[in-house]
């Protein structure tokens, strides 16, 4: 998945407006909260089959870290 496709979902799942980059800062995006904590965990843990846990997911500071997690195709 690549940066782009990868903004496009997450805006989706944190269902905000505003406008992701890779430097945003998660405590910046009201929307970052335990729902879409949790959405994107399942996210990536069943529909991409990537190993994320809820440890490594409170450890993100910026948009940029959860995309680590999906990683570029």
């Amino acid at each position: 998945m690549n940066a782009e496709t990868f903004l496009e979902k997450l805006t989706e799942i944190m269902d905000t407006e505003k406008n992701l980059t890779l430097e945003t800062k998660l405590a910046d995006v009201e929307e970052w909260d335990s729902l879409s904590f949790v959405t994107f965990l399942t996210y990536c843990n069943s529909k991409l089959k990537k190993s994320v846990t809820p440890e490594e997911l409170k450890a993100a500071v910026t948009v940029g870290d959860l995309f680590k997690f999906v990683g570029e195709n």
